[in-house]
């Protein structure tokens, strides 16, 4: 059951992206509204690159789950995989980690060189605020949910959130690991974007303050323990699964849990983070079946 409203969730975000970001093919556009087919073709390698689409299904669950619109829900949720991703192409340049591979094939700035891959970066930013601000426009009876939901959304992946734990990761490597640094850094790299997609659906459908208080204290969980997990797979995992490198951490001299408090104990946090999660959607009784579905998911992942 899970895995079936895991694919329906997964296929209306698709659908979305589609018709919100269709291919072009005018090489030099003549008419306003329309991107150059370059710049349209390398946003689209990377947003339709596949990837389990997290970030939107937990907006859509949560939606679901709260008894809100899915259909208010929907561009919102494609805005917020747009943002994860342009966050992937520029966290792959050769200023930042500089992979080679990203889900299984080459990086976007390894196919479009690295301009056009911050362009791209660039494009799914703006254009992901551009459907935001469009989508509420359209639910004017409801337009302070919409215009709180964005604000969420733009609050966890700026300056304060994803992006400051950006910051700080990269000016933390090769520094001997700190507890209070390394929880700084994966509470916004991390925790933000993915604590992000479950007050915007809180928003949007009318939430109370407990049942919002809720789902920030699972968004926080899941993505601590989201981020050791990803840290020990990079230690442990199959490269050939994750469709990327492993042992990159140790090679940039990347702050991690492992190296923090060792393998072993970043293990038994983890498994602390997940029953804390569960614990937090507590509150929404059997309505929180695919929540709890998909934190039992998340914890025993293998990519």
């Amino acid at each position: 059951m899970y895995r079936e409203q895991y694919s329906r969730y997964v296929s209306l975000v698709e659908e979305t992206i589609e018709k919100l970001l269709p291919k072009t093919e005018a090489v030099c556009p003549k008419e306003e509204g329309v991107m150059p087919q370059l710049l349209c073709e390398s946003m689209r390698y990377s947003l339709l690159a596949g990837g389990k689409r997290i970030r939107p299904v937990l907006l859509l669950a949560a939606c679901d789950m709260l008894g809100g619109d899915l259909e208010q829900a929907k561009a919102p949720a494609a805005a917020l995989e747009m943002i994860h991703t342009y966050s992937l192409i520029h966290d792959d340049l050769p200023g930042m980690d500089d992979d080679d591979f990203r889900r299984g094939r080459p990086t976007n700035h390894k196919v479009y060189g690295v301009g056009h891959a911050i362009l791209a970066g660039d494009g799914l930013l703006n254009y992901a605020y551009e459907c935001l601000l469009g989508n509420a426009a359209q639910y004017p009876e409801n337009l302070q949910g919409h215009v709180l939901a964005a604000k969420a959304i733009a609050n966890r992946a700026g300056v304060c959130g994803m992006i400051a734990g950006q910051s700080l990761d990269l000016s933390s490597e090769h520094m001997e690991p700190d507890a209070e640094r390394l929880g700084y850094i994966h509470a916004h790299k991390t925790a933000d974007l993915l604590t992000a997609p479950l007050l915007a659906a809180a928003y949007i459908a009318g939430a109370s303050e407990e049942q919002i208080d809720a789902l920030r204290r699972f968004g926080y969980c899941v993505g601590i323990a989201f981020q050791i997990d990803d840290d020990l797979l990079d230690v442990e995992g199959d490269a050939a699964l994750l469709g990327k490198q492993t042992g990159m951490d140790a090679q940039r001299g990347k702050m991690t849990w492992p190296a923090l408090m060792g393998v072993e104990a970043s293990r038994a946090r983890s498994a602390r983070l997940w029953d804390e999660a569960e614990e937090a959607i507590s509150i929404f009784g059997e309505r929180a079946w695919f929540m709890r579905g998909f934190a039992a998911q998340m914890r025993t992942r293998k990519s």
